[in-house]
């Protein structure tokens, strides 16, 4: 079983969200929304499809990222989430929530042995496509 398929997603702590992503956005050309940015890739086994990372800031107070005491988060794109979850405890993985759904896919929080959060999406990249299609219309 395929387990990890990229990375989806990049979010860290910082002192003004809003003001930090705005330097991103002035100064490397970010195109930023409140939630951060959109980065659009495609699959290296299928290249006609669209897939995406999201890059975040969150407050430096966030409790997003508990229980690991590191500014930052990693997430992992991942095929079949609920196959790969039993297996991981079987492993003796630590995870810390159960599985939710939400429009854009499934997730759920594991930490690694030094006690860093991992986040792993199932993605429904096809969400953000027609979201980017929906605003090119405009």
């Amino acid at each position: 079983m395929k387990r990890v398929t990229g990375i989806g997603g990049i979010f860290f702590k910082c002192k003004d969200p809003a003001e930090l992503r705005n330097w991103y956005r002035d100064h490397l050309g970010l195109v930023t929304t409140e939630y951060g940015s959109l980065f659009e890739f495609r699959e290296s086994e299928n290249p006609d499809k669209k897939a995406y990372l999201q890059w975040s800031t969150f407050s430096a107070t966030t409790k997003y990222l508990d229980p690991s005491t590191k500014e930052f988060m990693i997430n992992y794109r991942v095929q079949d989430l609920e196959a790969l979850v039993p297996l991981l405890k079987e492993e003796g993985v630590t995870v810390l929530d159960d599985i939710e759904t939400f429009d854009y896919g499934k997730f759920v929080h594991i930490l690694d042995p030094e006690g860093n959060k991992i986040e792993l999406w199932e993605p429904i990249d096809e969400v953000f496509t027609k979201d980017y299609s929906d605003e090119s219309t405009k």
